[in-house]
């Protein structure tokens, strides 16, 4: 949102949570599982980039499996608001952090891009990755990104998830 909170972290702050929930927060991949297990879920991503231009997408059933297999993603049924679909590629990917790897690419995409988050070989959405205050080229795919609304243009996005 901010980045007032780091989000570069270990498996078990994702596990649990983290953050103010009146700000930046993480709810933990056990409480998103049992929220997404009783019952069926959707997940609206709002996004707000530095000029102020707005767009959200929409997938209207949202779940993660267990720790047992990887708290993997599963999205389907998106509705475009200007934003593009850069969550369907992820779909069915294991969660990653920069101390567990189970993305799909032979090095660690949490390390290499600053994040953690349910990477393929690596990613289009990277929303927990490092905040970046406008464009720096330095570093490459690294910041709060959703490839299809502004591609990998190391800023970040003011993304807040519903």
């Amino acid at each position: 949102m901010d980045g007032t909170v780091n989000f570069y972290r270990p498996w078990d702050y994702y596990k649990f949570g983290f953050g103010d929930p009146a700000g930046e927060y993480w709810l933990g991949l056990d409480n998103i599982y049992y929220l997404t297990n009783q019952r069926k879920s959707e997940l609206l991503v709002d996004m707000q980039d530095f000029d102020g231009k707005k767009a959200f997408a929409r997938y209207s059933s949202f779940s993660i499996s267990g720790e047992c297999d990887g708290y993997k993603l599963n999205v389907s049924g998106f509705t475009d608001g200007g934003a593009g679909d850069a969550l369907t590629y992820h779909s069915g990917q294991k969660f990653s952090t920069f101390d567990k790897d189970q993305d799909s690419w032979p090095n660690n995409c949490a390390r290499s891009f600053m994040g953690a988050f349910w990477y393929n070989s690596c990613h289009f959405a990277n929303p927990n990755s490092a905040y970046r205050w406008g464009a720096d080229g330095t570093l490459y795919a690294v910041g709060v990104e959703w490839y299809q609304f502004k591609g990998h243009h190391n800023f970040s996005l003011y993304i807040c998830p519903l």
